[in-house]
C-alpha cells in the first residue's frame, strides 16, 4: 500500500503514454519482466527485449517507454528497446547523415537483408552487404561491421545501411596504391577469383589482374581449371602494368627457369631421351620430354620400312616412349625426334644381304594392279613387277597366277638403296623359252594343247614351256564363224597348226583349219599373217587380226 505520502507525491507526477520514464525491475519471469515505475501499478516488459534475460536482475534500473497505462488486467505496458530508440534517435541523427559512416551489429536476417543494431535498428539489403552477394546470410548475424548510412527516413524512422559501399571504396583506394607501387617483376600474393577458357583472374588485394593461360606453365594446358581453382591462393610474377586502364598482366611460369635456355646441354642431338605422347596430328606425333618442352616426331621418323599412313596407326595418346634426338632450334623452341633411329636402319645392309642375281624367298604380302610385293624380313619388302611374273604370258593383273600369303622364290634385280626399294622377278628363275623358240617350234609343225582363254577375236591355245599360241576366229574352220564360243570352249584340247613365229613380238600363230593343209595351202596362209602389224598388246592384235580379216573377205568378193 502507498503511504499517503507517496500517494499525494504521485498525483502531483503525471504519466503518459509515449513517455520515457526510469522504472526498477521488481520480478523476472520466464516471459516477461515486471517494472515499478512508480506508478499505481506495475509494468511488463516483454522478456524478448533483453538480450539476454538470465542476465537481468531484481533491483536493476532501467528507460522504458509507456506504451498504455492500462492494459486489460490494469497493468502498464512499458518497451525497453522503444525507450532506447527513442533515445538513440536523436543522437542517431547528430552524429551521422546520409554518407556518413557508423559501426553496428547484425542482429538478424529479415525478408531482402540483415537487421543491424546501430543504437537503433537499421536495414542493410543483401545486395549491399558484400561486392558479391553472399549466399548464406546467417553467417554475419552476430558480427560487428561497419557501414555507410545512405538513406534515413525521419517520418518512418528507420535507416539504410550499406557496406558494399565501404568495401568497394577500400577497393578502389588499395587498388591505386597498388597502381602505384607495383613494377614489373614484382611477386605478388593474390587469389584466384575467376576461370575462364583463356585465363584466370587473380584478385591481388584489391586489384584484379589476368594470368594468361600461356603464362600459367612452360608445358601444355588445355584448360586453366588443370592447374588452379577458385579461391586458391598464390604467388605470381607481375609481367606488364597499363596504370591507365588500370590492367596487371600476370604470370606463374615466369617463377621458374625457362627449360628452353640450357636445351642443348640437356637434350643433345643423337641423345636417347623418354616422354608421353600428349598430341596426335597426321604428320606427326607431338611428345612432351618435360613440362615445357615437347619434341615432335614426323611420321616419316617413325618406321624404316613400313609405310606408316598416320602416326596413330602406331601411337596413342599418354603413351610413353623412346626416342632419339635428331635437331634442336631453341629460337623456335622445336626439336626434332626420331623412333626409327633407336634401331639400326635395314637398308644399310640390304645390298650386302640381297645382292642382285641371288635367290630370295618370301610371302606375298599385297597385289596391286601393277604387281606383288613379297615381304623378305619383317618390315622389309621387294616388289615383283607383272612385267616380270612370266616370260611367256601376258598377264594383266598379278592375281592370275599369284595370291596373297603364296610363299613364293624370286630372283632380286635391282636395289635402289635411296628410294628404298628391291625390285624381284619370277620369271628370271627359269630360262627365257623365246630364246630357244626355234629349237621348240617351227611353222609348219602341229601342236596338240587346251585352249586357256578366248576372246572376241580368236582363242589362246596352252603350248609346252608356259608359251600361248592364239588361234584368230579366222583360223578356226573355213566356214565363216561369228562367235568363237559357238565353236570352243575353255579347256577344250585342240590340235593345230603353226603358222606364223613372231620373236620380235613373242608370239604364235596357230591355226586349227591349216592342221590338214597343204604345203602350198600353208604357204599362202603365212603370206597373210606376215602382212599383219600387231601391237604390243592383245587389243592391238585383235585389231590387226580383224584388219585383215577385212580385207581377205574384200579380196574374195
Amino acid at each position: 500500500m502507498l503511504t499517503m505520502e507517496e500517494a499525494l507525491r504521485q498525483s502531483h507526477r503525471g504519466f503518459t503514454a509515449g513517455q520515457i520514464v526510469k522504472g526498477t525491475i521488481i520480478e523476472v519471469r520466464p516471459k516477461e519482466v515486471l517494472v515499478d515505475i512508480g506508478y499505481k501499478s506495475e509494468g511488463v516488459i516483454s522478456a524478448g527485449e533483453f538480450e539476454d534475460i538470465k542476465a537481468v536482475k531484481v533491483g536493476d534500473e532501467i528507460d522504458v517507454l509507456i506504451e498504455k497505462l492500462e492494459d486489460k488486467e490494469g497493468m502498464v505496458v512499458l518497451s525497453k528497446e522503444k525507450a532506447e530508440f527513442k533515445q538513440n534517435w536523436d543522437k542517431i541523427l547528430t552524429i551521422c547523415n546520409e554518407g556518413g559512416t557508423i559501426e553496428g551489429k547484425v542482429k538478424a536476417v529479415v525478408k531482402g537483408g540483415l537487421l543491424v543494431n546501430i543504437g537503433v535498428e537499421a536495414f542493410l539489403p543483401a545486395s549491399q552487404i558484400d561486392i558479391i552477394p553472399p549466399k548464406n546470410l546467417a553467417g554475419f548475424v552476430g558480427n560487428n561491421y561497419h557501414f555507410k548510412v545512405v538513406k534515413i527516413n525521419q517520418e518512418r524512422q528507420n535507416i539504410v545501411l550499406s557496406r558494399r559501399e565501404l568495401i568497394e571504396q577500400e577497393r578502389s583506394e588499395r587498388r591505386a596504391r597498388l597502381l602505384a607501387e607495383m613494377v614489373p617483376g614484382d611477386i605478388r600474393k593474390g587469389t584466384v577469383k575467376n576461370l575462364t577458357d583463356f585465363g584466370a583472374f587473380i584478385d591481388l588485394n584489391g586489384l584484379d589482374g589476368l594470368l594468361h593461360i600461356t603464362d600459367m606453365s612452360w608445358g601444355r594446358i588445355g584448360h586453366p581449371s588443370e592447374m588452379l581453382k577458385v579461391g586458391q591462393e598464390l604467388d605470381v610474377v607481375v609481367l606488364d602494368i597499363n596504370r591507365e586502364k588500370e590492367r596487371v598482366s600476370l604470370g606463374l611460369k615466369q617463377k621458374l627457369a625457362n627449360p628452353w635456355d640450357t636445351i642443348e646441354s640437356k637434350y643433345p642431338v643423337g641423345a636417347k631421351v623418354k616422354g608421353k605422347v600428349v598430341n596426335l596430328v597426321p604428320y606427326g606425333a607431338f611428345v612432351e620430354l618435360e613440362p615445357g618442352v615437347e619434341g615432335l616426331v614426323h611420321v616419316t621418323e617413325l618406321s624404316w620400312t613400313k609405310r606408316i599412313a598416320k602416326p596413330s596407326d602406331v601411337l596413342k595418346p599418354n603413351q610413353d616412349i623412346e626416342a632419339v634426338v635428331l635437331g634442336i632450334n631453341r629460337a623456335e623452341q622445336k626439336i626434332s625426334l626420331g623412333i626409327r633411329q633407336l634401331e639400326a636402319n635395314p637398308w644399310d645392309k640390304v645390298v650386302e644381304k640381297y645382292p642382285a642375281g641371288s635367290r630370295v624367298k618370301g610371302k606375298i604380302r599385297n597385289l596391286t594392279s601393277y604387281g606383288a610385293f613379297l615381304e623378305l624380313e619383317d618390315g622389309l619388302d621387294g616388289m615383283i613387277h607383272v612385267s616380270d611374273i612370266s616370260w611367256t604370258r601376258k598377264i594383266s593383273h598379278p592375281s592370275e597366277v599369284l595370291k596373297k600369303g603364296d610363299e613364293v622364290e624370286a630372283i632380286v634385280l635391282e636395289i635402289d638403296k635411296p628410294n628404298q626399294r628391291i625390285s624381284l622377278g619370277v620369271k628370271q628363275l627359269c630360262e627365257d623359252p623365246w630364246a630357244n623358240i626355234d629349237k621348240f617350234y617351227r611353222v609348219g609343225d602341229l601342236v596338240t594343247g587346251k585352249v586357256t582363254k578366248l576372246a572376241s577375236f580368236g582363242a589362246f591355245i596352252g603350248l609346252h614351256h608356259d608359251i600361248d599360241g592364239l588361234v584368230h576366229i579366222s583360223q578356226v574352220s573355213e566356214e565363216r564363224v561369228e562367235k568363237i564360243k559357238n565353236v570352243l570352249k575353255v579347256d577344250q584340247e585342240v590340235t593345230a597348226r603353226v603358222i606364223k613365229i613372231d620373236k620380235t613380238e613373242r608370239r604364235i600363230g596357230l591355226s586349227i583349219k591349216a592342221a590338214n593343209y597343204s604345203t602350198e595351202q600353208l604357204k599362202a596362209e603365212q603370206a597373210m599373217l606376215d602382212a599383219l602389224k600387231p601391237g604390243e598388246d592383245l587389243v592391238a592384235l585383235q585389231h590387226a587380226f580383224d584388219a585383215a580379216d577385212e580385207a581377205r573377205q574384200d579380196t574374195k568378193e
